[in-house]
């Protein structure tokens, strides 16, 4: 049965994405179950308004409902002692995208801080950058790409759990910090491949 405070903060997460003016990639949206172990998976991708298909610079947002976590808010919920509040896992990856050269690592990570903005009393920690690249048919090099993601988790202690409000502040700001991270990532001085979707024009 998927419980009520994890849909909670994928709405609350989304309303902040959309209140920050960001654009929903829609077909990367997913939610799963874990038929096995009962994990549930909610992953978006936002990126900058106007920058066509693929965009220049995208964020991807995880959140994972572990089954103890819903074990935990279940306890809280009829009553019983909260020994571990309940967590969500969160990642989010920045990617910038459709290069036309190698990007150098050292630029992207210089306007990337180590720590995201507060989620509650949690912050997510920066991880190294992963640099990609794509191949044609004919294996010659045609793109380049770079990562960086944020990992950590959210904690619903008893005060967000009791009060819905503060899950929407939670949200609202890493939302806006996403927006601005985007912003940042979008004025450093790349090469762009065209958008795929502008050969319909």
């Amino acid at each position: 049965m998927l419980d009520h405070v994890f849909t909670d903060a994928i709405g609350a997460l989304r309303d902040a994405m959309e209140t920050a003016m960001l654009e929903r990639q829609a077909f990367e949206e997913r939610f799963q179950s874990d038929v096995l172990l009962g994990d549930l998976t909610w992953e978006t991708s936002y990126s900058l308004p106007g920058e066509g298909l693929p965009p220049r610079t995208r964020a991807d947002v995880t959140l994972d409902w572990p089954t103890w976590a819903q074990t935990s808010y279940r306890s809280w919920y009829i009553g019983e002692p909260l020994d571990e509040p309940p967590r969500i896992e969160v990642e989010i990856v920045f990617r910038v995208q459709r290069l036309v050269e190698v990007p150098q690592p050292k630029v992207v990570i210089a306007v990337l801080p180590e720590e995201s903005a507060a989620m509650g009393r949690e912050r997510l920690r920066r991880s190294a950058p992963t640099v990609e690249t794509i191949y044609d048919d004919d294996l010659e090099e045609t793109e380049y790409a770079i990562e960086v993601s944020y990992d950590g988790t959210y904690e619903l202690d008893e005060a967000v759990l009791a009060d819905g409000s503060k899950l929407d502040e939670h949200m609202s700001t890493v939302g806006g910090w996403i927006a601005s991270t985007l912003v940042r990532l979008g004025d450093l001085k790349f090469e762009f491949l065209p958008p795929e979707d502008s050969d319909a024009g």
